[in-house]
């Protein structure tokens, strides 16, 4: 059986394991993965732990089923994600990566609040804030330029909050709410699209003069801690052609 190492789910560790070996070329498209009797067999866990830790594979956009044959390792774009999406990727399985993803060009800095970022942080108007920026992308190019705003008083209680470097001992929430005490307890999320505008073919790194004719997918996500004050504000930019997928249980 593969290490098993953390706490995360069974499901979110076999998950996890073979979701490197994808992303990382071990296993290419057209691959089989192991049957659902196999996994169970292999990670010591029940069938249905086997088959869930295969949805989320399924979900995540890395392999599909083929009936008669099993599941079979696709070739695909990574969907963007929301940044709530993000937030539960990473409590469900340690790393707020899409399938296939990476990030790169963190980056961060304080500054003045610009008026939307404000209100939407409930602050006056030019106020210190922190600004927190990444790209992440897949193999086919840049998925999304995502941007944390985050009231700058954290910066005090989190001091890497401010650093440019990838965070590390968890997402930037977590690692608040550890600092504070105060677990997240409700966000407000928002989903909208729009022609490309110059700003945006600099964030994601696309000729201005050359636009594509795709929209991009603009996702906010606003987190209130258990006290009402509210945390972080994220915006995450989705390159031309990028889709947002979300999947959930249906109650039975």
């Amino acid at each position: 059986m593969p290490e098993q190492v953390g706490h995360r789910a069974p499901y979110a560790r076999i998950a996890a394991h073979y979701t490197e070996l994808i992303t990382s070329g071990q296993l290419r498209p057209g691959a089989l993965l192991p049957s659902i009797k196999a996994l169970a067999q292999e990670w010591k866990v029940s069938t249905a732990t086997a088959e869930k830790a295969l949805r989320q594979l399924r979900g995540e956009g890395l392999v599909r089923g083929i009936h008669g044959i099993g599941t079979e390792v696709i070739d695909r774009p990574t969907p963007m994600s929301s940044g709530s999406q993000r937030q539960d990727r990473g409590h469900r399985s340690g790393s707020s990566w899409g399938a296939g993803e990476r990030s790169d060009s963190h980056e961060a800095s304080v500054v003045s609040a610009p008026a939307d970022v404000a209100a939407a942080l409930d602050i006056t108007p030019d106020s210190d804030v922190i600004r927190r920026r990444r790209v992440y992308r897949d193999r086919r190019g840049i998925v999304a330029h995502s941007t944390s705003w985050i009231p700058a008083a954290y910066a005090e209680l989190v001091p890497q909050l401010a650093e440019n470097a990838r965070l590390t001992g968890g997402t930037s929430l977590q690692l608040i709410a550890q600092a504070t005490g105060r677990p997240i307890t409700r966000r407000i999320d928002s989903a909208s699209a729009r022609l490309l505008r110059p700003a945006d073919a600099e964030l994601l790194e696309l000729d201005p003069s050359n636009p594509p004719m795709e929209p991009v997918v603009v996702m906010t996500a606003k987190f209130i801690d258990s006290a009402g004050q509210v945390v972080e504000y994220g915006v995450d930019l989705g390159s031309p052609g990028r889709t947002w997928l979300t999947e959930s249980e249906v109650a039975q």
